[in-house]
């Protein structure tokens, strides 16, 4: 059964689709593609069930097909947690009700409607790097790009949204992965095993997204005991809290706070305190 649904879910991934004479990657053998549909930021997005893109990279798929998409997806992301095309799935293909949720967030703060509206993309191309490099230590520009450094990570590696059969939800997605190590910065955390895990509790309380709630359940069994009572005692703890008590993650236009410190921001955002055995964290890999 494994071996079935993780073959299925590859051949989604890795299918093609004809485009006129032109043959571009998509997962459902057979469609046709034709111009996407766009919906208007002030009507309510749900699941259209298209049969056609509705946006670039979009894939369209049936509920028998998501379904499978979801069990290959899981069984995956179980088995390897750094399979992150196949967590990216999993999170298109379960994450419509906490998707719509988080686009009304947004629609009705100022900030976040904002970003709805110009739809940035955290990406090497439109950052300044030098830029945010010659920023003081302490910024949150910096920081992120000391995070990016020491961890050897590159915003370029998101996967586009492809399952999402609605256009504005699809946005919301990607600017949630986009955003998350700016949420490893925020928290502190780095991209082991153990700073994964309190990442995902965060994003779990603040999204509800059931890939975010898998990670954080299920991460924790990859680690040996001092970890898992580092995590149970102290850091799940913190991120729980700082989830519920801060302001929605996606309510933030992080490109125009580069130059504002991260305890700033921190404070902002309604994000507790570190706890003190936070730090040394990334020597714990």
């Amino acid at each position: 059964m494994y071996l079935l649904l993780s073959r299925r879910a590859q051949r989604f991934l890795s299918g093609t689709v004809n485009v006129g004479s032109v043959s571009e990657p998509c997962g459902v053998p057979g469609l046709t593609v034709c111009h996407a549909g766009h919906l208007s930021a002030t009507e309510s997005p749900t699941e259209e069930g298209s049969h056609f893109p509705l946006y670039p990279n979009h894939i369209p798929t049936s509920l028998l097909q998501k379904g499978l998409l979801t069990a290959g997806s899981a069984f995956m992301a179980l088995y390897n947690p750094y399979r992150h095309d196949m967590v990216a799935v999993l999170g298109e293909t379960t994450g419509s009700l906490a998707l719509k949720n988080l686009w009304e967030q947004m629609k009705t703060h100022p900030e976040g409607s904002q970003v709805l509206q110009e739809r940035p993309r955290i990406r090497l191309s439109t950052l300044d790097v030098a830029g945010l490099r010659a920023l003081p230590d302490g910024t949150f520009g910096r920081e992120y790009i000391r995070f990016l450094d020491d961890n050897r990570v590159s915003p370029d590696t998101r996967m586009p949204a492809r399952f999402v059969d609605n256009e504005e939800l699809a946005y919301v997605i990607q600017r949630y992965r986009e955003v998350h190590d700016l949420m490893h910065t925020l928290l502190g955390m780095p991209t082991n095993m153990l700073g994964e895990v309190v990442v995902k509790w965060f994003e779990a309380v603040q999204t509800g997204l059931p890939m975010c709630v898998l990670g954080a359940l299920f991460g924790p069994f990859r680690l040996n005991a001092r970890k898992r009572h580092l995590l149970t005692a102290e850091l799940i703890p913190w991120a729980v809290r700082s989830g519920r008590s801060a302001t929605c993650l996606l309510n933030f236009y992080y490109e125009k706070r580069w130059d504002q410190t991260v305890e700033s921001l921190r404070r902002e955002m309604g994000i507790l305190p570190p706890p003190p055995k936070q730090l040394g964290l990334s020597c714990l890999a």
